[in-house]
């Protein structure tokens, strides 16, 4: 079982005597036997008595009930534990503890009638109990994938948005929440550093009788032909000084979010959001209020109206040409 496939759970009783650690999967809820050992009060042996019990006997098939997750013990090496689903959950609890079975089974079927209809489940216990409800698995294993992504060959922001995703302990992907975040995270990065946002940056600097039409780098840079996509990258326009600080501050970001998680720090999506902004204040940038002055749609627009006229006059200087230059420099 893969860990980007399942959400962390905390399952509390109502007298708050039991708390185990669950995750939600394929539309049913996990325990390990420990956990289970936890949940109905005995040993884990008792309980993996009464699953070979519920195997042997036919009442379940192992194979549909169980699988195995990656998980890291307390001596930073990742082990195969085994996990067991509802079904096997309920059949043994009814056979060591029904009273705590019952209200289990209730607490899982909310949980994911919740999941069902929004497409994610609200662990508010899990929420308001922050970093104390999740074990250091949790906070070794989000470093970890925090790390992948930023050695990965995405673009900076995709970069943020997947961390975004991966810290965000009540992550949902169609949340207004998520949606201004990822339209704005950027505008952030670029307003801290230039004083504008992307698109006042392409609106400003696209321009058809300037060198390169402004840009100071584009995909085939610094002899190929500037096509179209370029012109509305606003990070393109930046100058040498600036895109250093560009990821100067975006590095930074990055090791920011990576010292909260070291110290077993846990966001919700409204947290994360509020992070970008706590850093760049921290650093003494300017902030962004609002969205801009100029839309992304009238900056692409003015962009490749620019282009056309610019595209039409652009010199290029192709691997042909260079050839030609090379043969008569050598005939002369």
């Amino acid at each position: 079982m893969n860990n980007k496939e399942f959400k962390y759970l905390l399952y509390k009783s109502a007298d708050e005597e039991v708390k185990v650690n669950a995750i939600i999967k394929d539309e049913t809820i996990w325990l390990t036997q420990k956990a289970m050992a936890e949940l109905f009060g005995c040993s884990p042996d008792n309980i993996s008595l009464h699953l070979k019990n519920i195997f042997a006997s036919g009442e379940l098939d192992k194979d549909s009930v169980t699988e195995k997750i990656s998980a890291t013990a307390s001596d930073g090496k990742k082990y195969l534990t085994q996990f067991y689903n509802l079904d096997a959950i309920i059949s043994v609890g009814y056979r060591v503890n029904s009273v705590r079975a019952t209200n289990f089974r209730i607490w899982a079927t909310s949980i994911l009638k919740e999941y069902m209809i929004k497409g994610f489940a609200l662990d508010d216990d899990r929420l308001k109990q922050g970093k104390a409800a999740f074990g250091k698995d949790y906070f070794r294993e989000l470093l970890e994938r925090v790390r992948s992504i930023r050695a990965s060959e995405r673009r900076i922001w995709q970069q943020i948005t997947d961390i975004y995703a991966e810290c965000s302990i009540d992550y949902d992907r169609k949340s207004p929440t998520t949606e201004m975040f990822f339209a704005m995270v950027q505008n952030k990065f670029h307003f801290a550093i230039t004083g504008q946002t992307a698109a006042e940056i392409v609106n400003a600097k696209a321009d058809h009788t300037k060198e390169n039409m402004g840009l100071t780098t584009w995909k085939n840079a610094p002899d190929g032909r500037i096509l179209k996509s370029d012109v509305v990258i606003a990070k393109n326009y930046l100058d040498e000084k600036q895109i250093r600080q560009l990821e100067r501050a975006v590095t930074g970001y990055f090791d920011y979010i990576e010292d909260l998680i070291e110290r077993e720090n846990t966001f919700t999506m409204e947290e994360f959001a509020a992070s970008v902004n706590e850093f760049l204040s921290f650093r003494r940038y300017d902030i962004l209020e609002g969205s801009g002055k100029v839309s992304s749609v009238t900056a692409r627009e003015k962009a490749r109206h620019e282009y056309d006229i610019f595209n039409k006059t652009q010199k290029i200087n192709s691997d042909f040409d260079k050839a030609v230059k090379k043969l008569i420099s050598e005939n002369k």
